[in-house]
């Protein structure tokens, strides 16, 4: 039995004593309502509204397109489909690394218009001072780090991250810099699994690891991923589990055949 699962609301607390009690914590996208019902009804303890939705719900090749107006929509959303899990938003690119002014303001908006819980920004010490903006401002923030999809062109590449030392050395870095900022949780994305481990070991705040092995205190997954709507897609650290775009589309299928041989509708099914 879940040390937690009687919790009728879980927030940024709760994680953290998830973690204090070392229960492992769930985390998994959403992006409208019908799906954050069934997450919810599932026992998930956070949904992220991922700016993921810029690829799986429009199409796009990266995350970067996807707009502020956009997020708030699809958190709007999800929001109206939880009773339980604790709601993050992410801050698409371009909303808060300018300036710390702004990105308090996308924060606002996106608690405000949103319903958000919490928001979700990538990066580390060069985005300090809009994490301290935000956090001064009452609104949790979780971080993020290693793979960051919205500085994928400077990457270049979706490969494991943080593979050398320097790079190693300042994700530990990070980590702990986010903890001191006020951050309640940090993302860790594609980093060596010793290297999430020892992160994970060296700050009080949850790690939620998305192909960072075993040892961070949560998992978080892409819904779509998990549940095998998208075709084509099938990292390493992805596990999924059931084969909907198979089921959907034999069911699409069948449906057509139907119609077109006058079975469906039939007697039992016309008023």
């Amino acid at each position: 039995m879940s040390v937690h699962s009687e919790i009728k609301k879980i927030t940024t607390e709760t994680l953290r004593k998830m973690k204090f009690d070392k229960e492992k914590i769930t985390m998994l996208t959403a992006y409208d309502f019908t799906t954050a019902k069934m997450v919810d009804a599932g026992g998930v303890d956070s949904i992220l509204i991922g700016d993921s939705a810029a690829n799986v719900m429009a199409g796009h090749e990266t995350t970067l397109p996807i707009t502020l107006d956009q997020m708030i929509y699809h958190t709007q959303c999800v929001v109206r489909g939880v009773e339980r899990a604790l709601v993050v938003a992410d801050l698409p690119f371009g909303t808060y690394q300018s300036n710390p002014e702004k990105a308090l303001e996308s924060a606002v908006r996106m608690m405000k218009e949103g319903g958000a819980h919490a928001v979700k920004i990538e990066g580390g010490k060069e985005i300090e001072d809009s994490i301290r903006k935000i956090v001064n401002a009452g609104i949790p923030v979780c971080g993020h780090l290693g793979l960051t999809p919205q500085s994928i062109y400077q990457f270049g590449t979706y490969k494991v991250r943080a593979k050398e030392d320097a790079e190693a050395e300042k994700l530990i870095s990070d980590c702990k810099l986010l903890e001191e900022l006020g951050c309640f949780a940090v993302v860790l994305e594609k980093i060596p699994a010793a290297l999430a481990k020892k992160a994970s070991e060296s700050i009080s705040i949850p790690t939620i690891g998305i192909g960072a092995g075993p040892d961070c205190d949560g998992q978080v997954l892409v819904y779509h991923d998990m549940v095998g709507m998208n075709q084509g897609f099938s990292p390493k650290f992805l596990r999924r589990y059931l084969d909907l775009y198979s089921e959907i589309t034999g069911a699409v299928s069948q449906y057509v055949k139907d119609v077109k041989s006058s079975d469906f509708p039939n007697e039992k099914e016309s008023y």
